[in-house]
């Protein structure tokens, strides 16, 4: 199911990342502040236990969340929403998986992944700023599936149509968290009007 989140500060400060002239020091800054803002919205179904402690006058019957988290960033550009979200939820764990896509082709072709033994009880939350085709977190996510994963979210911050029926059809079974739905791919695979390289502008290296 896809949610898009809409928030006047996540529409303002997404505004903010998507201007060419935003620096790197201000979009990872902004990157940051979304997912963070995004999480909220994120963790809002997290399974909950009931429990009994004592606060400094008395006894509190309340809850805790009771399944893990782990996040799991595609390197490299998902590495800047990892802060965001730990700073919210500092006991997440996280793993990474690194895909890029054949440039001639668009084909995601992973080279790296090292992920937690307990995906199997955990809420597990797939970070790319960028939704484009779809094929590099429909291939992550297979790939968590074989590792055990259930219950996965897919959190990005802009999304393309395309994108987004490519997961809805390969994994109708997960959530897709987006904070703006664009209009389409371009020639390139490229997410219009869309942020440009996330990576390129996360490290500063272009």
């Amino acid at each position: 199911m896809l949610k898009v989140i809409e928030h006047p500060l996540i529409t303002h400060k997404l505004t903010q990342l998507r201007r060419r002239e935003t620096g790197t020091k201000d979009f990872r800054h902004l990157l940051n502040e979304i997912s963070g803002l995004m999480a909220y919205e994120i963790s809002g179904d997290l399974p909950l236990n009931q429990v009994t402690i004592e606060t400094p006058v008395g006894t509190c019957t309340t809850h805790e969340i009771v399944k893990d988290i782990v996040l799991i960033p595609i390197l490299r550009a998902g590495l800047g929403m990892v802060d965001g979200i730990t700073n919210l939820i500092p006991t997440a764990k996280v793993g990474h998986i690194g895909m890029y896509r054949n440039e001639k082709t668009l084909a995601p072709i992973a080279y790296y992944s090292k992920v937690p033994k307990n995906l199997s009880s955990a809420v597990v939350m797939v970070l790319d700023p960028m939704l484009a085709t779809g094929g590099s977190a429909s291939a992550a996510i297979s790939g968590l599936k074989e590792e055990g994963a259930t219950i996965i979210k897919l959190v990005c911050v802009v999304g393309a149509p395309e994108g987004v029926k490519k997961i809805e059809s390969d994994h109708p079974d997960l959530d897709i968290y987006l904070a703006a739905v664009d209009e389409r791919l371009n020639d390139k695979g490229y997410i219009v009007p869309g942020l440009g390289d996330a990576g390129d502008r996360l490290f500063g290296t272009k």
